[in-house]
């Protein structure tokens, strides 16, 4: 095969300036098409006691009081990805639509058959009534029917058809294309709110500084920041009244810089009609670029879609500040183990206590004769505790005990696709799981001297996935940056802390939202 700089034409490099990616960048990814790495090696999960944390009540009210402290000098903030559009909530629906006549009757049918778009599809339209957006959608059939509805919505209709095309289309409310945080989640007495507007209230709970200052910040698509930035603009004035707060919200987009190359079967670069190189985007893990320019201080991180209503929220809120609480602890002790350090020579009790620190009370790897650098260069790194869930099956990753190539072991979140399940080891230690991510974490972002990391420093750039696709009838292979809170930041320090699983009430499919957790109180 030709050397990757031969295949990279005079325009190819003019595209690639466009894109403000080098060339060593895009040969860098091939090479990574080419020779693969190899799978993750997990040694063991985390477990109670066993790289997951459970808090006593003494270290809780400890978090507790760092918390407070931390949140009041206006320290904390969070950020949420937020620029995934819906679609894959709506596939049952998509799929129904798509196979042409949309009757009860049929879709009775096929759910009988074992068709589950088709039974989904059926438990929706039937629950209608009960979905935050219902009074929205009634308002869309009767735009385009041209006449009131008085019945109950999908009670009794056979034509399922108009119903899903004012809920999808673009004619209607399009919630097929748009992005999760502007959907209807909750309903309330006094108006619905979207998981945006949750992630509002829950900023307002829980980084609001002395000052009053709520911050939060939000990864969107470019084209859905102006619908985000409208939304707050209508509704940011009366929670703020409501939670007394004054909100300081922003947006990002993700950068095309981390947009990866595609190849062909033969790790050629993959080229478009017009012969340009195909990028595509680089999935959740470039957005440690946007986390690395808000320079933060102590910020948290949850998905958008992870939300409660104001009944159920308690535990969220109480978890989030513990977390945070115990992260802020956690750091002020890393600060003062470093600060010992930085006497020259470092005494034997500042080394001592230093590496009894890093490895009793952070999972960090040292020998026993470490010397001061060495214990310095293992402490001196971003620092994250992430919340963990019992596992319920839940698709995703988990908390476990890594073995990497150099032999040490660090406790890592893994994916199933990061590991080779062909292995009946690897697979057995993988279903040995007790803990699920439910990507609730609190991070710690500046060093000892109040400097920000540059965060892209910690990513393990060989923890890609790699994946099977197709253009223009044509096959292809994709490279996926490594994950958010997986291999970018794989070199952080990373304590797991057991959570309660009411923290966690993803919406993935449409009729999540039928959940007792989403759901208004009897």
């Amino acid at each position: 095969m030709d050397r990757t700089e031969d295949q990279i034409t005079s325009a190819d490099r003019a595209q690639l300036a466009e894109l403000d990616i080098a060339p060593d960048e895009v040969a860098r990814q091939i090479a990574l098409f080419v020779d693969p790495p190899p799978a993750t090696q997990l040694d063991r999960p985390c477990t109670p006691g066993d790289g997951v944390q459970v808090l006593t009540d003494a270290e809780r009210r400890a978090a507790t009081a760092a918390y407070v402290a931390a949140a009041a000098a206006g320290r904390v903030s969070k950020f949420t990805p937020a620029s995934g559009a819906a679609s894959r909530m709506f596939q049952a629906l998509l799929a129904s639509r798509g196979e042409g006549s949309v009757e009860r009757a049929g879709l009775a049918a096929r759910a009988a058959q074992g068709n589950a778009a088709a039974r989904d599809t059926l438990e929706f339209v039937d629950q209608l009534e009960r979905f935050a957006f219902c009074d929205v959608l009634r308002a869309a059939l009767a735009r385009r029917s041209g006449r009131p509805l008085r019945d109950p919505l999908g009670a009794g209709t056979n034509d399922l058809a108009p119903l899903l095309d004012a809920l999808l289309t673009a004619d209607g409310l399009d919630y097929a294309a748009s992005p999760k945080g502007l959907l209807l989640f909750h309903a309330y007495a006094d108006a619905p709110r979207t998981a945006f507007e949750e992630q509002l209230v829950e900023t307002a709970a829980v980084a609001l500084a002395a000052d009053g200052t709520a911050r939060l910040h939000l990864t969107v698509s470019p084209e859905h920041e102006a619908a985000f930035r409208a939304l707050l603009a209508r509704v940011g004035p009366a929670y703020e009244r409501r939670w007394g707060a004054r909100f300081a919200v922003d947006f990002s987009t993700q950068k095309g810089s981390t947009d990866t190359v595609a190849v062909d079967a033969d790790n050629r670069p993959f080229r478009t009609a017009d012969g340009r190189l195909l990028f595509r985007p680089g999935g959740h893990g470039a957005l440690i670029e946007n986390l690395n320019d808000l320079r933060g201080d102590l910020v948290f991180i949850k998905n958008i879609d992870n939300v409660q209503p104001d009944h159920l929220r308690g535990a969220a809120i109480e978890w989030m500040r513990l977390l945070l609480g115990h992260l802020a602890a956690l750091q002020r002790e890393r600060d003062a183990q470093l600060t010992a350090l930085a006497t020259r020579p470092a005494s034997v009790a500042a080394r001592s206590a230093a590496h009894d620190f890093a490895t009793a009370r952070l999972n960090v790897a040292l020998p026993a004769d470490a010397a001061a650098p060495a214990i310095v260069a293992a402490l001196d790194r971003p620092l994250r505790v992430c919340g963990v869930v019992r596992n319920t099956g839940e698709p995703g990753g988990g908390p476990f005990w890594v073995r990497e190539t150099d032999g040490r072991l660090t406790v890592q979140i893994v994916e199933s696709a990061q590991v080779d399940l062909r292995q009946p080891a690897q697979r057995a230690a993988f279903e040995a799981a007790t803990h699920f991510n439910p990507v609730f974490l609190a991070c710690a972002v500046r060093d000892a001297m109040g400097r920000p990391y540059d965060l892209r420093r910690f990513v393990d750039p060989r923890a890609v996935f790699i994946s099977r696709k197709s253009k223009d009838g044509r096959e292809l292979k994709a490279l996926e940056r490594p994950g958010l809170w997986n291999g970018a930041m794989a070199a952080w320090t990373t304590l797991f802390v057991e959570v309660p699983n009411a923290t966690f009430t993803p919406v993935k499919t449409i009729n999540d939202l039928l959940r007792p957790a989403h759901q208004p109180p009897r």
